[in-house]
């Protein structure tokens, strides 16, 4: 039965507002298939233990969610979700007891949705089999499967008796990277590995046909690649317009930042900013361009919002270089365009463009000016701004945290001096399982909770390189007043 909900709407004005609906995808059996050979071409610094992540980490993800979007089905159920004898049935897309939240909605139901369609179905089973060069006979036999058992296929790259027939697509679980609500509209990617192009091609199809999106049909925005770009010579053009979600901010109803990353090109944003111009999906766009490293990937990974006046963000890249005094030999052999440096450029329709000399500078402008914070800006550091752990935290997201409303943050647990950062910034900090307790047993509202960070168990989640923030596509979220 297709997914339904009658107060479906994509509106996502800020990264703060109260979230009411997301799109996630729960670890798959593809994410127990990364071998070490191919971990690295799969995006993977590591491999990880697949039922782990999921009974002991992702899971406490869902059922938070759940509480906070769409208690019904959660309350008064928790141990019988808990239970062993259930085999994880709440939580598993292909299983009748398998929660079907409207709000929390699982990418793999979605797609299983709209591969019952018998015409899309052979398009998208042709297209997949194209980009991972399956033979014909293959491809037909894909075409026969069962939708539900189909979507698992096609995500997991595995037939049913755990033969693999072409790569799991791992990175799925990190779902906001594959498109972003800006207001009603949605901006797809245009992913910088091969390792995502089947995400990417899935989502295509699921926005452009699932019942949920019919309204919104003309409101799905595709970066172009530009023009001619198949005359460029070489195999790995670095030219190429790519776009993924962890690079798209949108910070205030007419602001969206865009970073330039590893994986996000200029000419990406490029195409982007022209395309929203365009359709008058935004007044202004700040680009923000970080260094092009690993450590960083994405804005996502450097900074995020917890209020309106507070941020959280690794200090080392977030304030503006010190001059070096023109007296010193060195300044006369520096590259004064140096590739680590941050670059902030903020384009306006129709107005010249503005700069900005840092990120804090960029933050305090969005919080005081786009969303009128009477309150100074402030800003938590990664590490509480002590080196080494700095470095050590970003690595493992304390940067990437996902509010599901105005100051209440989901991060990882392993990042301890962060976590006294919050504490010096007056948060309160909570554990999940305790968190889950209360809610439960109705000690606690969780639309009354304010200034909180909670903290989520991530041993092998934080492996994959991505924290709650990635692993969010919010299609929906109050307005803040």
């Amino acid at each position: 039965m297709t997914l339904k909900n009658n107060d479906f709407k994509i509106d996502v004005t800020s990264e703060i507002g109260t979230l009411r609906t997301l799109l996630i995808h729960s670890p798959d059996s593809g994410l127990g298939k990364v071998v070490p050979s191919k971990a690295q071409d799969w995006l993977f610094e590591d491999i990880v233990h697949l039922d782990t992540v999921r009974r002991n980490e992702y899971d406490y993800y869902v059922k938070l969610l759940m509480y906070f979007l769409d208690p019904e089905k959660i309350k008064g159920k928790l141990k019988q979700i808990d239970s062993p004898e259930n085999k994880r049935a709440f939580f598993k897309p292909d299983n009748k007891d398998f929660h079907a939240s409207s709000k929390v909605v699982e990418i793999q139901t979605l797609l299983a949705d709209v591969l019952q369609d018998t015409g899309i179905r052979t398009k998208l089973v042709a297209s997949v089999c194209a980009i991972e060069s399956c033979n014909y006979r293959l491809q037909e036999q894909l075409i026969d499967t069962d939708p539900i058992e189909l979507a698992k296929i096609l995500i997991s790259g595995s037939l049913s008796n755990d033969e693999m027939i072409f790569a799991p697509i791992p990175n799925l679980i990190f779902s906001r990277d594959i498109g972003i609500a800006i207001n009603n509209f949605m901006l797809l990617n245009r992913p910088a590995k091969k390792a995502r192009a089947r995400e990417t091609l899935l989502l295509r199809y699921i926005f452009f046909n699932h019942p949920l999106f019919a309204a919104y049909k003309n409101n799905v925005l595709e970066i172009p690649e530009s023009m001619q770009h198949f005359l460029r010579p070489g195999e790995d053009n670095t030219d190429r317009s790519t776009l993924e979600g962890g690079d798209v901010m949108m910070v205030s109803p007419q602001h969206l930042i865009i970073g330039c990353s590893e994986r996000t090109s200029p000419n990406g944003a490029n195409e982007a900013i022209k395309l929203l111009f365009e359709r008058n999906v935004v007044e202004k766009v700040t680009i923000v361009k970080i260094p092009n490293k690993r450590d960083y990937m994405h804005i996502d990974t450097v900074f995020t919002q917890v209020k309106r006046n507070v941020w959280v963000l690794l200090g080392s890249l977030a304030i503006g270089e010190s001059p070096i005094d023109e007296k010193e030999p060195i300044a006369w052999f520096a590259d004064k365009k140096s590739k680590d440096k941050t670059e902030i450029v903020q384009f306006r329709k129709g107005k010249k463009p503005k700069k900005f000399e840092c990120i804090e500078d960029l933050l305090s402008n969005i919080s005081e000016k786009d969303l009128e914070s009477k309150e100074p800006t402030k800003f938590i550091y990664s590490g509480n701004n002590e080196f080494p752990y700095d470095a050590r935290e970003q690595w493992t997201d304390s940067c990437n945290l996902l509010a599901v409303k105005e100051g209440v943050v989901l991060g990882y647990d392993r990042n301890d001096k962060t976590v006294e950062a919050f504490k010096q910034n007056g948060f309160e900090v909570v554990k999940v399982s305790e968190l889950l307790e209360k809610f439960e047993n109705g000690d606690i509202d969780p639309q009354k909770m304010k200034a909180t960070l909670i903290l989520m168990p991530s041993a092998e989640l934080s492996r994959a390189r991505g924290g709650f923030h990635c692993m969010s596509m919010p299609i929906f979220r109050d307005k803040i007043l």
